[in-house]
């Protein structure tokens, strides 16, 4: 991990620059559901995945107040058909407000589509997820880019990204060297790890490869920081400690020094003055 000052020095200047939405925040809109019969995390390993990766993305984009991070809720796309709805585990939206929480996001009440999509794959999803998903993701919707990830350890690695060219084709996302893969539209680079728990897991990084950091391992990198300042703060004083003894003990010693001299010279000056007495 990089210092706890990565991201205030950062951060602005990695930031991705995007126009404002034209519409407004909206929090619900009577007649589109917004909720269903499923369970926010498909398996326990989307539940690690999107709970720590939403909050890289969130942290991050804290400072921003026109990035929105929709986590596993409705999307409406079409206005007027409330069955043209998807529900991605994880997308962004720049230019929309970040407050006040929606209960799904209408994209023509906000003026704006989402920008980037994540899709965490499981066994009753991947099907749709790395087929029938990406033409409606990328197509129907508009949406920049889209990326699908295998959390689950004991399965295949799998991580792709998908984009619209200038053209409007669909384009692969080519991988680097080590299989990260760059959304141009957030500026960030995307590489999976090996996580405790038999957990794949997705994280983010700054195009100059330090590591967005959770707020758990921010508060352990701070406490890290605090006790290596501490320390050095107790090395610094100690230092300082021995060397005021050291200078006490070579004060006191050349006092010492000073007084045996004060009294041979006073012995030389009392023989001295026997030595005239006797002559």
């Amino acid at each position: 991990m990089d210092t706890v000052n990565s991201f205030d020095s950062k951060g602005k200047k990695y930031m991705p620059v995007f126009p404002r939405a034209t519409g407004k925040p909206t929090v619900y809109i009577e007649g589109y559901p917004s909720e269903d019969d499923e369970p926010l995390a498909a398996t326990g390993f989307h539940g690690v995945q999107i709970r720590t990766f939403s909050d890289q993305l969130a942290r991050y984009f804290s400072t921003e107040q026109s990035i929105y991070i929709g986590i596993d809720s409705f999307i409406y796309y079409y206005e007027g058909d409330r069955t043209k709805f998807v529900a991605p585990d994880i997308y962004v939206v720049l230019g929309a407000e970040k407050y006040p929480e929606r209960r799904s996001f209408y994209t023509w009440a906000e003026g704006v589509m989402p920008t980037v999509v994540f899709e965490f794959l499981s066994d009753s999803t991947a099907a749709q997820d790395r087929g029938a998903k990406l033409s409606q993701y990328l197509v129907d919707i508009g949406v920049a880019e889209y990326f699908i990830h295998q959390p689950e350890g004991d399965k295949p690695p799998e991580f792709h990204g998908w984009r619209r060219s200038p053209s409007g084709e669909i384009e692969g996302i080519p991988p680097d060297a080590e299989g990260g893969l760059f959304s141009h539209s957030l500026n960030l680079w995307f590489r999976w790890e090996d996580y405790i728990g038999n957990v794949r897991l997705l994280r983010p990084y700054l195009p100059d490869g330090t590591p967005i950091t959770t707020s758990e391992e921010e508060v352990r990198l701070r406490l890290e920081a605090q006790a290596l300042a501490q320390a050095e703060a107790d090395r610094r004083r100690e230092a300082e400690l021995t060397a005021q003894r050291a200078e006490t003990r070579a004060q006191q010693e050349a006092e010492r020094r000073q007084q045996v001299e004060s009294e041979l010279e006073q012995l030389r000056a009392q023989l001295a003055a026997l030595e005239d007495e006797g002559s």
